[in-house]
């Protein structure tokens, strides 16, 4: 009887947590086999950055160690069943740094990019939106023909609320967002009433001078109640939005019921799901049209591939969440998820600054609205360990809503 070829194994000898702020904060964890491979896993939640420190040098870091890289669905379960308190964005932040990164070693060895491992490509690139926001329509609009000038096909706009001292989703800085700004919590005001006589106003602006060949999109920032937002969508329905992204809170998926029952405009939700189960009554009765989930927050590229899966049999598409808050190497592992799925729908992008780009060199770029991740092994990115240490943790909070009677915002 012939011998049974050796199995391959690449052991897990070395995993360490990055902690970087080249502008803003990310957190990198780093897993070695005992060949020296290694793979990256991004493990950044903007504003709880420490937690999820804590959680993999405590409680992850020690199991992986004398494991097997290349099990990588085993590794999941185990990461995932093995603990009595599952899920929650934390955990599953953690889990997901560790499922990227054994899905970088495992490209690497085998000497493909990680697309190529996950079936191949479904298209030709990843076509992704950038942010146009401005204090006024004006500036808005205006950055808008900026971004349709440098090849983008979606474009997203946010407009500063006339009355209001800041808006979230507006910055001073045009082609870098970060909505961390303090050491503390920034309070800021908010209208509802304000903001909804805006919107239409910015689309019918946005319209006139971009004409209908560019998709545009709206974020609410999960600042509307149901019937509100049934009467937003309906508002912009004659602007034909590409999608209505957050339009309110979706811990209670029921809401959705009522939005779909008052506008046909698209909706978006989902960079804030941590699992299939934040979405699961979303796909399944078509009260959405875009999941949002991305690689860092919803357990890696294994648990994303499961709610894209699910996604594509109710004729929903992905849009995964792009902002700077997610290293490069989330953005390069949503490009070889976006890349490889047949339900792709559309992809987030904001640039990162040189600071950040110099600390993580990567391969994917932008071309004709699109990007590629590259064809280097793996993820194509790396990260400099050395200049990483020169920019040292910096706490930093995201700002805090209230209504203009000093009621904290809760919807």
């Amino acid at each position: 009887m012939p011998q049974r070829p050796a199995r391959a194994t690449a052991t897990i000898t070395d995993a360490r947590v990055i902690m970087t702020c080249p502008g803003r904060n990310f957190v990198t964890l780093k897993i070695t086999t005992a060949d020296g491979t290694y793979g990256l896993g991004d493990a950044t939640l903007n504003g709880r950055e420490m937690a999820v420190v804590a959680y993999l040098e405590e409680h992850i870091v020690p199991l992986l160690i004398g494991k097997d890289a290349h099990r990588i669905e085993d590794m999941w379960q185990f990461l995932y069943r093995g603990a009595y308190w599952r899920g929650g964005p934390v955990g599953m932040t953690a889990i997901a740094a560790v499922d990227v990164a054994l899905w970088d070693i495992k490209a690497k060895i085998a000497g493909l990019p990680l697309y190529q491992l996950l079936g191949g490509a479904c298209r030709d690139g990843v076509t992704v939106y950038g942010h146009a926001n401005g204090s006024s329509i004006e500036e808005t609009v205006a950055e808008a023909l900026r971004y349709r000038d440098l090849g983008y096909r979606a474009i997203r706009l946010q407009s500063g609320v006339p009355g209001l001292k800041s808006t979230y989703g507006v910055s001073r800085d045009k082609m870098f967002y970060e909505p961390a700004d303090a050491d503390l919590p920034t309070e800021t005001v908010w209208s509802t009433e304000r903001y909804m006589k805006t919107v239409p106003e910015l689309f019918a602006a946005a319209r006139e001078a971009l004409g209908w060949d560019v998709h545009l999109l709206h974020d609410v920032h999960h600042r509307l109640t149901p019937i509100e937002a049934g009467r937003l969508g309906k508002d912009l329905e004659p602007f034909r939005p590409f999608w209505l992204e957050d339009a309110v809170p979706a811990e209670n998926q029921a809401a959705f019921r009522t939005i779909r029952q008052h506008t046909t405009t698209p909706l978006a939700v989902g960079e804030i799901f941590s699992s299939i189960w934040d979405c699961k009554t979303l796909i399944e009765e078509g009260l959405i049209d875009f999941v949002r989930a991305t690689v860092v927050h919803a357990g890696g590229i294994t648990h994303l591939r499961r709610i894209a899966a699910f996604a594509d049999l109710h004729h929903v598409r992905t849009g995964c969440h792009g902002a700077t808050d997610l290293s490069p190497v989330t953005m390069a592992a949503a490009l070889h998820f976006g890349i490889s799925i047949p339900n792709f729908g559309l992809q987030e992008y904001m640039r990162h600054t040189p600071e950040t780009d110099a600390v993580f060199p990567h391969e994917y770029g932008f071309q004709d609205g699109m990007l590629h991740p590259g064809d280097a092994p793996g993820l194509g990115v790396d990260i400099d360990e050395a200049l990483a240490a020169t920019h040292p943790y910096r706490r930093a909070y995201l700002p805090v809503n209230r209504l203009e009677d000093g009621t904290m915002f809760n919807w």
